[in-house]
């Protein structure tokens, strides 16, 4: 009898293995498939909504762009600085999707009219110095280093290089050891943002695998660990800035915060192999997930999204669990359904979204195509 329970015990065991592992497989063929077939739709869009920002947002005769598709009382003449930042890196995104393409260069050619070579050190401002300037912000220097980071990975050009290393040093210029270290968010303000730190992180640390050069993984460490001292919650999300010297925290909490510092975790394990990083990530993923992704509606903006998702995308080539891109996915086609116009554009409460959220939502595109590509 004991032997009849033993063999019937095994049959059991292997029968719920079988089981197991189908409905394993079943799920994942799922999400293939599902990702395979959403791939040619999200690149369709891209390619619509990228002609739209061209014909809506591009000033050919004054070579800029505007902030704006539908003018508003507050616009100035041209866009602003940070927009610019979005669209490089969907250029880039679309770039890797379609190699021929020369569209980082495009951006770039009109992010350079916002060179400003003021002391201490040049960078970008918010607004082209012919037409007036603008105060410069450490952020939006770093997003333009980042995006000609990964442009220069995949082509290996030293313009890219060059400009990547003096971004580095104009943001160096925002670093001090009140409250312990890290970097201001503009120059002559008093917060040091996660905004700020974050992509700081990112671009001190894609230096540092270009160049083998140790004070790039030096600065990319002590940022990191600053940051989590001061403006990590216990959930793993950050909260957005720490104003000196009252120490006051702002406690609010947005997407491209927790992506810039889940993406900072995921490249110091890259380098590292210290598992802690890891963890940090993961934990970060989780809450991440939980907390901006739920309806399915995002809780940010798109260009916020967009930066979360860069984590989302780097975290999946390490554990392979789709959970948080699915997610994210579902609040993109919600999108897809309600807020996109005939014409490719997409709007949020019946207006047209600004220049930087139309870029947001051309990376988001180019990304979920790119995962399944």
């Amino acid at each position: 009898m004991i032997r009849n329970l033993k063999i019937h015990f095994h049959i059991f065991t292997k029968t719920m293995r079988t089981v197991i592992y189908r409905v394993t497989l079943n799920a994942l063929c799922s999400f293939l498939v599902l990702t395979a077939g959403a791939q040619d739709t999200y690149s369709t869009t891209a390619e619509k909504l990228r002609k739209a920002i061209d014909l809506q947002f591009y000033m050919p005769e004054q070579g800029y762009y505007r902030e704006n598709a539908e003018k508003r009382p507050d616009d100035r003449p041209v866009s602003y600085l940070w927009p610019l930042c979005a669209l490089i890196q969907a250029n880039r995104e679309e770039q890797a999707l379609h190699p021929t393409a020369n569209l980082v260069d495009k951006t770039l050619a009109v992010i350079r009219k916002y060179y400003d070579d003021r002391p201490p050190h040049s960078g970008y401002a918010s607004y082209p110095p012919p037409l007036g300037g603008g105060d410069r912000f450490y952020d939006d220097n770093q997003w333009i280093g980042i995006a000609l980071m990964d442009a220069w990975f995949a082509e290996p050009r030293p313009e890219y290089l060059s400009i990547s290393r003096s971004i580095y040093d104009f943001m160096m210029t925002a670093s001090d050891t009140v409250g312990g270290g890290g970097l201001y968010w503009e120059e002559g303000k008093p917060t040091k943002n996660t905004c700020s730190n974050g992509p700081a992180i990112i671009l001190s640390l894609q230096l540092y695998k270009a160049t083998g050069e140790k004070k790039f993984l030096d600065t990319g460490i002590s940022l990191y660990n600053w940051v989590n001292q001061h403006l990590r919650d216990t959930e793993g999300l950050y909260w957005d800035n720490i104003t000196y010297p009252s120490g006051k925290i702002d406690r609010r909490k947005f997407s491209y915060n927790t992506g810039t510092m889940m993406q900072s975790a995921l490249y110091l394990y890259d380098i590292t192999s210290d598992e802690k990083y890891l963890h940090h990530a993961k934990q970060s993923a989780a809450a991440a997930r939980e907390y901006f992704l739920s309806g399915p509606l995002f809780r940010d903006d798109l260009w916020f999204n967009a930066v979360l998702l860069r984590a989302f995308q780097h975290l999946l080539r390490h554990d392979g669990d789709p959970s948080c891109i699915n997610a994210f996915k579902a609040c993109v086609d919600n999108e897809l359904k309600n807020n996109q116009q005939p014409g490719g554009l997409f709007t949020r409460k019946g207006q047209t979204l600004n220049l930087v959220n139309q870029a947001g939502m051309l990376e988001i595109l180019n990304r979920l195509a790119l995962i399944r590509k």
